[in-house]
C-alpha cells in the first residue's frame, strides 16, 4: 500500500524553485541610489536614439538639457521643431533627480550622427551622482 504525501525530492525541488524565484524578484529591486543611475540609462539611450535618428533620416537632430528634464528638436525647412513621438518626447529625469546645469544646454547632431561638440551631463540626487558623456564622435556613454 502507497502512503500519501510528498518524497524528499519533491519538496527538495519545490524549495529549490522557489528559491530561485525569490532570488528573480529581489535581483529586480532597484538598489537605493538607483535613481540618478536610471535616469541617466534612459537620458543615453534616448541620446543614442537621437543620434540614430539624425542619421536614418538625415535631417539633424537637437537636444537641449534643463535642470528639470530634457527634450529633442528636429531642423524642418529653416526651423528647428520639438519632437513629440516616442521615444525623442520631452522628459522630466524622475523624482529627486536634477541636472548640474546652470541653465538649458544644447547639443545638435547633424545628418551623419556627429555632434557639434561635446556635452556631460551630470545627474544629482542627494549625494547620488551620474554622468553621461557625449563624445565629440558621436559616443554616449554613462559613468
Amino acid at each position: 500500500m502507497r502512503q500519501q504525501g510528498f518524497t524528499l525530492v519533491e519538496l527538495l525541488v519545490v524549495i529549490t524553485v522557489m528559491a530561485l524565484l525569490a532570488t528573480g524578484v529581489v535581483m529586480t529591486l532597484p538598489a537605493s541610489g538607483a535613481g540618478t543611475r536610471d535616469a541617466a540609462g534612459r537620458f543615453a539611450a534616448r541620446v543614442a536614439a537621437a543620434r540614430d535618428t539624425a542619421v536614418l533620416t538625415g535631417r539633424p537632430t537637437g537636444l537641449w538639457v534643463s535642470p528639470s528634464g530634457y527634450g529633442f528638436e528636429q531642423l524642418r525647412g529653416t526651423e528647428w521643431q520639438p519632437v513629440d513621438a516616442p521615444p525623442l518626447a520631452q522628459a522630466d529625469w524622475g523624482r529627486d533627480v536634477e541636472a548640474a546645469v546652470q541653465r538649458q544646454a544644447r547639443l545638435r547632431f547633424d545628418s551623419i550622427g556627429l555632434p557639434d561638440r561635446a556635452l556631460e551631463v551630470r545627474l544629482v540626487s542627494g549625494t547620488r551622482l551620474a554622468t553621461v558623456r557625449i563624445g565629440s564622435n558621436g559616443d554616449v556613454e554613462v559613468q
